[in-house]
């Protein structure tokens, strides 16, 4: 073995080879070196793994020396492969966080292909030449379409939530109710964001059951803020009772102590225009007179990540001069497609489901989703047919990213059920694939759920599955 590996080809002999400078043209003398050398360790490893298997013949110098070329041309093709790539989601999972959630509409990718080629009025003042303030972009039709005084824009929900804590109660309590110290993505939880906040959390009720008297006995001289959040990841049922909303707005009036909710999703419309189950609108929560609401711009809203605080100026205007919203604020892309995403909403109700590619996966008719199932069978060649075994079939979508949770939306799908091999294997193989394509393994066969399926992806998934087969 020692001797094997004494005879690895050197650096120099690598590069001395034709295909070898081809491959490596256009890098830098450093890279290039790097380069050989990670193929020459992944080389020695490989030599490694063969010597522990009996009768395996050792190489020649010259195949070893060819073998590192090959491994060279491995490791250019990694690394001139984006790690952030196109997915093909036919999961089901309309906002699938780990696809990117909402698929940006039209008008907003426009939007920030403008914003991303070229100078822009991000914190410019064109008519006085001063400079100017990056959320006045979307604060007018953010305060417009919500009701609001103010609004501001930052990197994410679980943002919102901390800045509002941080600019209302740090160094002070927090009341809210046990039933609502919920975890979201990522193992993140509430009392985490509470704590992190400079805030001291102060838990009133019971899991299922908190009551006005509750809030009424914690609020004392160190309560810096009621706050509300909304289930919108689960929900509890059976032997419940909360306070509404109207009635926790009023004590924290009558204490002066204000009052945030945090939506979690958000809607600006009330989804029941389109027969879904209904959500909290941003509207309706502020006319309640809450102090703030918060909400996410990439989720049923169809915008990009974004966090928004809506609410009373004053209250808007102290979580801008805290020292977090520096540290959390958007660059000029987000800002550009969230202000295109926003102006969509000035159209008829009856339009927006067409306009924003998540709301319309959420209301197309089955009926549509089917025929795109039987357009991708029909796209099969014979060989893959006969490999895959596909089988329209009946399937249930799901909004996604803790929205609607309890929302089963009828939908269709391909079951395939591979002749030889493991489903995991077929999985795993598209997902590696490009584009990535990734489904679901359910009883033992991989559902390709067509309604988050894009027409104009059924032909590239075609492609992927026969790949997959080839493979």
């Amino acid at each position: 073995m020692n001797q094997t590996l004494r005879a690895l080809p050197a650096v120099d002999q690598v590069l001395a080879r034709d295909d070898v400078r081809q491959c490596l043209a256009g890098l830098s003398p450093e890279r290039r070196t790097e380069a050989v050398r990670q193929a020459l360790q992944d080389l020695r490893v490989e030599l490694q793994a063969e010597a522990a298997l009996s009768g395996a013949a050792a190489p020649t110098r010259a195949g070893l020396l060819e073998r590192a070329a090959e491994g060279v041309h491995g490791v250019v093709r990694a690394r001139r492969q984006a790690s952030l790539r196109p997915a093909i989601n036919a999961t089901g999972v309309i906002l699938h966080t780990g696809l990117g959630r909402a698929p940006l509409a039209p008008a907003a990718l426009e939007a920030v292909t403008h914003a991303a080629a070229r100078y822009c009025n991000l914190e410019l003042d064109l008519d006085s030449g001063e400079r100017g303030s990056r959320l006045d972009h979307v604060e007018g039709r953010l305060s417009a379409l919500s009701g609001a005084e103010a609004a501001l824009v930052v990197n994410n929900n679980a943002g919102a939530v901390l800045l509002a804590l941080s600019a209302l109660a740090r160094g002070r309590e927090v009341v809210v109710s046990r039933g609502e110290l919920v975890e979201i993505g990522g193992s993140f939880r509430m009392p985490d964001i509470i704590e992190a906040s400079g805030a001291r959390i102060r838990e009133v009720g019971t899991t299922n059951r908190t009551h006005l008297r509750d809030y009424e006995a914690a609020i004392g001289p160190q309560t810096g803020l009621l706050l509300v959040v909304h289930p919108s990841n689960y929900r509890v049922r059976g032997f419940t009772a909360g306070v509404d909303l109207p009635q926790l707005v009023a004590l924290g009036h009558r204490a002066a102590v204000p009052v945030a909710h945090d939506l979690g999703g958000g809607v600006l419309t009330d989804l029941a225009t389109w027969n879904l189950p209904r959500e909290p609108v941003v509207s309706e929560a502020l006319a309640c007179g809450v102090d703030v609401v918060t909400f996410s711009g990439d989720k049923i809203l169809g915008g990009p990540q974004a966090g928004i605080a809506a609410g009373r100026r004053e209250v808007v205007a102290r979580m801008r001069r805290d020292p977090l919203m520096r540290a959390l604020r958007c660059d000029k892309l987000i800002l550009a497609a969230l202000e295109a995403t926003l102006q969509l909403y000035d159209a008829p109700v009856e339009d927006l489901s067409r306009c924003l590619p998540c709301l319309q996966m959420m209301t197309e008719p089955v009926e549509q989703v089917t025929a795109r199932a039987e357009q991708l069978v029909a796209a099969l060649e014979p060989r893959v047919r006969a490999a895959l075994q596909p089988e329209i079939v009946a399937s249930v979508a799901e909004a996604g990213s803790g929205a609607l949770p309890l929302a089963e939306i009828p939908s269709c799908g391909v079951a395939l059920s591979p002749h030889t091999g493991k489903v995991e294997d077929l999985a795993r193989a598209l997902r590696l694939g490009d584009p990535a394509v990734v489904g679901r393994i359910q009883r033992g066969r991989l559902i390709l759920d067509l309604r988050t399926v894009a027409t104009g992806e059924v032909e590239p998934l075609a492609a992927a599955l026969a790949n997959a087969v080839g493979e």
